[in-house]
């Protein structure tokens, strides 16, 4: 668990394409107004629709299933919704890493940060457990400026984009720090030291590290992470969402901790996760991030979902 560092092997010469476009990503990010970012988003979203790319399939194969009882008119509007706000969320995400105070400030309202106040005042680490809605990178951007929450984040292919990912999400908060997911003695101790650490646990990270549970009524790989980081680590669990307005401000909802609801078995964990997700899920479906592979992971002896 630390800052980020910059190594110098980061400007050899291979990387200078990924500093280019990272650089012109800035840049419109920067200059464009937020409306016009919004409507370029849209435009991908729409392109990508047009296509018959694998997230496309991906999204439209979640939104079949897990929704039934849409006829197919709805489902393609969701589908089109969703591609949609997943563009929109490129621009997001860039405002996220790159956009200064300032400009962030103005286009946020939080619900709920007692609860966050309350369990930080008390000396109690949080597991601030997000849900992937395609607006989570810019609502973790602005619940940083009210509060200080550690960055939690994957490891990349390309070093550039991890970097700039890592930087991203806590520059602006100097008592912030970034903990790959993969250190978790490094969560345990942020907890334990009555930190806030950032985890969004509903997606699909493979057999080993989950327990299969209903989501949308669907049997997913649902990660045991959380009731055992909030065990370990002696802290409440508290979740939270972002959803974008109409007038492309972001309200953010900080909810009260589960922490009680959980500690009752893995699966029956795991279930109460799932719960509070999916309900989260259905009050703003459009806005989540359906291109992702959610049920890749099958039970044993169970057919594939996905092409």
């Amino acid at each position: 668990m630390a800052r980020v560092a910059f190594s110098k092997s980061l400007l050899l010469p291979r990387y200078w394409l990924s500093w280019a476009g990272m650089g012109l990503w800035w840049l419109l990010v920067q200059v464009l107004p937020f409306r016009l970012q919004v409507l370029l988003g849209s435009f991908l979203g729409a392109a990508l629709y047009k296509t018959n790319s694998s997230r496309k399939r991906i999204a439209e194969k979640n939104i079949e299933i897990c929704f039934p009882e849409l006829s197919r008119a709805e489902k393609k509007l969701m589908l089109r919704e969703t591609l949609r706000s997943t563009g929109i969320g490129v621009f997001e995400s860039g405002a996220a890493w790159f956009w200064p105070k300032w400009r962030l400030k103005k286009r946020f309202v939080v619900s709920g940060l007692d609860h966050l106040e309350r369990a930080v005042g008390e000396g109690k680490g949080v597991l601030f457990m997000g849900i992937h809605f395609t607006p989570i990178e810019i609502g973790a951007a602005c619940v940083n400026l009210v509060s200080c929450i550690d960055g939690f984040y994957r490891p990349h292919t390309n070093p550039i984009y991890e970097y700039v990912q890592a930087l991203g999400r806590i520059w602006r908060n100097t008592r912030s720090q970034v903990i790959p997911n993969d250190d978790v003695r490094g969560i345990v101790r942020s907890l334990r030291a009555g930190r806030a650490v950032n985890y969004a646990p509903d997606q699909d990270y493979g057999k080993r590290r989950s327990v299969f549970v209903p989501f949308f009524g669907i049997q997913a790989a649902t990660v045991k992470a959380p009731a055992q980081l909030m065990k370990a680590g002696r802290a409440e669990i508290i979740p939270w969402t972002t959803k974008r307005l109409g007038d492309n401000s972001y309200q953010i909802t900080i909810f009260a901790p589960i922490t009680s609801e959980l500690g009752k078995g893995e699966q029956e964990d795991a279930m109460t996760i799932n719960r509070f997700v999916e309900a989260r899920v259905r009050e703003n479906p459009e806005q989540y991030l359906w291109v992702h592979r959610r049920f890749k992971t099958r039970p044993e002896g169970e057919q594939k979902i996905y092409d």
